[in-house]
């Protein structure tokens, strides 16, 4: 297989399967589904860093078998990575170099007059630069706001820097020139020189990494996008020489950070673009489900070994910003709007010495993992909590995986209970009220602080810690209905298996809409357009197939940012600019309680969204099962009110549609387990999903 395999060319009649691999901080989730079918397997396996395509072979196989397939049967392999975002958090990507516009060498030190919003602003620290000073080469030239030429390139002295940057041993080369969304020339022409004096290098130029203004948001982005190019780069060398030596010869197409995928070829030219990959995938699963069960507006908590990620979804659709952050670095290109906080199975308990519990962010990980694991781990986390209070079984992964629930009351009992000088109960409880607590806040981000009330949702937890959760967080909300997927643990993997190709141009285009030049902006978009129908060719896409979206990012006259508005007419005349303002203004209204429908307002960004739509698997209609009586496998002691009480483990597998199942119980399956509560009452809903009214 070869990057320039189109990734709609795998759906070929001889090969029905699609892979989809999920590779998380603790477990890489697998599922396979038969498109024509409908039929799936799922399989989990631990996650291997740093060989992660150990992992993610093991899985493909573990799944293969599980089904009973050939790996010639597959047509696609979906993958959602966090290579990207794991070496921008920890700062290990390539060493790097930046050409830019004379006389901006600092723009990266100088960067934004704020700090982190929970910084103490006597004592933070600018964070270390992923490139530093020294290594900012300052290129004579100059563009003004429209593109026109102040200053021609100067070549010799871009071949005089390449030459530097080539004997320093830097293979990693950004390019943001002033003004170069306008009219990239000049960073194609250095761009060229440089890969002439340095054919080693790896180019990246801001005209096709992020085409807006800002130049510092556009200059990071660049230089991230270098920056993880390498790494990137040899992982999807790495995995596509494994689907070879495996005999897999099937497109791999890579999630981005948008909720679309796209093909190996371009995530190594913009690998930033997977930056978010994973948590994107597991919306656009959750999307996915929310649909078949009805529902159009839900609350997602996506809650892992490490981390929750929380999205909104309203009228079907998950929201997409532009300004998003990863690490100490903003984000502009564009995202599923997701808030994620350190809060998942594996966050670890703390009593500090003022006799305070504090539960994450930092997290026990893969390795050695939490204490009931039985890997070496020896501080309390959240999963210990949980098997201490009864809440989840005491063999993992279908049996596969053993707990030592001694090793995790022990620890819960020298490093919580004692400490604070009440019973190991108490403290584990106590432990899952501080993280549901933190998962409030970060849901009220998303819901109450942009004027919507989150009862008016579903909660729809998924993630291999996230339906344990799901009944708590509900009743702190005040929200009555949770939705838990038929496969809510590989929620992510499922989302990679149903998404479709997506990709995003944009371009500046300032324009008021007092004195709004139609022209220009009806030239844009037909641009913009134009790169998107390219696009979609290139990967193979059927005319009948393609969808291309407007937007508009838009703000009043004086404003520091904007807002992003669905441009739904995809016309530009007077009647499309008058309803386009108005949605404007009601969004703004929404978020920050008032409209100042005097203010001019501007059109600042110009956003084209192509998509290809992938044939969707068949569903495969939810048959068998029985009563609810005949599903239960065991009983179990679990913490309710006050005390232990013996309640039903039911095996979820085995509840036909419209059976009822009330709390307190445990609903266990592979890949996640389910907690209901007493009060709780659960449906069987026809597909797949439950239904749990709280209580």
């Amino acid at each position: 297989m070869t990057d320039t395999e189109h990734p709609a060319a795998g759906t070929d009649a001889r090969r029905t399967l699609t892979v989809a691999i999920d590779v998380g901080g603790t477990f890489t989730d697998v599922t396979l589904v038969d498109r024509e079918s409908g039929e799936s397997w799922k399989a989990k396996t631990a996650t291997t860093p740093p060989d992660f395509e150990r992992g993610f072979m093991d899985g493909i196989r573990k799944v293969l078998a599980a089904a009973g397939r050939r790996p010639q049967e597959i047509a696609q392999v979906a993958h959602g990575t966090t290579v990207a975002t794991n070496a921008i958090l920890e700062m290990r990507g390539a060493p790097a170099a930046l050409l830019t516009t004379r006389g901006f060498r600092h723009v990266l030190e100088i960067g934004r007059h704020d700090i982190p919003r929970k910084a103490n602003i006597y004592s933070w620290v600018k964070p270390k630069r992923p490139v530093s000073a020294h290594n900012v080469h300052e290129i004579p030239e100059r563009l003004a706001v429209d593109g026109s030429e102040l200053e021609p390139l100067d070549e010799a002295a871009v071949r005089q820097a390449a030459e530097t940057i080539k004997a320093r041993g830097i293979e990693a080369v950004a390019i943001c020139f002033l003004h170069s969304f306008a009219d990239g020339a000049h960073e194609r022409r250095a761009r060229e020189i440089v890969e002439e004096v340095h054919p080693d290098a790896m180019v990246s130029i801001s005209s096709e990494v992020l085409p807006v203004f800002r130049e510092f948001e556009r200059s990071m982005a660049t230089i991230l996008n270098v920056y993880v190019m390498p790494l990137v780069a040899t992982y999807v060398a790495k995995l596509n020489a494994e689907l070879t030596k495996a005999g897999i010869d099937a497109p791999l197409l890579l999630m981005k950070s948008s909720g679309g995928v796209t093909g190996a070829a371009t995530i190594k030219r913009e690998p930033i673009q997977t930056a978010l990959s994973g948590p994107a995938a597991g919306i656009v699963g959750a999307v996915h489900e929310a649909d078949a069960a009805g529902l159009k507006d839900v609350i997602t908590v996506d809650i892992g070994g490490t981390s929750a990620d929380i999205c909104l979804i309203k009228d079907g659709r998950p929201g997409v910003t532009t300004k998003s952050q990863i690490g100490d670095w903003p984000m502009t290109l564009p995202m599923v709007d997701i808030h994620t906080i350190g809060a998942g199975g594996g966050s670890i308990a703390r009593v500090n010495s003022a006799g305070t519990l504090s539960v994450g962010p930092e997290s026990a990980g893969a390795r050695p993992g939490p204490v009931s694991y039985g890997r070496g781990g020896t501080e309390p986390t959240v999963t210990d909590a949980h098997f201490v209070l009864g809440h989840l079984p005491e063999r993992l992964l279908a049996g596969e995986m053993e707990i030592d629930l001694a090793g995790a009351r022990r620890a819960i009992e020298d490093k919580v209970a004692r400490p604070l000088g009440i019973s190991v109960h108490a403290a584990a409880r106590g432990i899952l009220e501080v993280v549901n607590n933190n998962m409030l806040g970060a849901i009220r981000v998303v819901s109450v602080e942009r004027g919507l009330d989150p009862r008016d949702f579903a909660l729809l937890p998924f993630g291999g810690a996230g339906p344990i959760h799901g009944s708590d967080l509900a009743r702190l909300l005040g929200i009555r209905t949770v939705i838990v997927p038929p496969s809510a643990g590989v929620l992510s993997a499922i989302g990679l298996s149903v998404s479709s190709l997506r990709n995003e141009f944009a371009r500046t285009c300032l324009q008021g809409t007092d004195d709004f030049d139609h022209k220009t902006v009806r030239t844009g978009f037909a641009e913009l357009e134009a790169e998107a129908e390219r696009w979609l060719a290139a990967e193979g896409v059927p005319e009948s197939g393609r969808a291309i979206e407007w937007e508009a990012a838009m703000r009043y006259r004086h404003q520091g940012f904007e807002l992003n508005v669905a441009w739904s007419e995809r016309a530009v005349n007077e009647a499309a600019l008058t309803r386009l303002v108005d949605s404007f203004h009601r969004l703004h209204e929404q978020l920050y309680s008032f409209a100042q429908e005097d203010t001019p307002v501007e059109i600042v960004t110009l956003r084209v969204t192509a998509t290809g739509r992938l044939p969707v698997p068949a569903r495969a209609a939810l048959t068998g099962g029985g009563p609810a009586a005949d599903a239960v496998i065991a009983h179990q002691d679990i913490f309710v009110g006050d005390g232990m009480r013996s309640s039903p483990v039911y095996d979820r597998a085995r509840l036909a549609v419209g059976e009822v199942v009330e709390g307190p119980a445990i609903l266990q399956q592979l890949d996640t387990t389910t907690l209901l509560a007493e009060g709780d009452r659960a449906t069987v809903h026809p597909s797949g999903s439950l239904l749990i009214e709280t209580g």
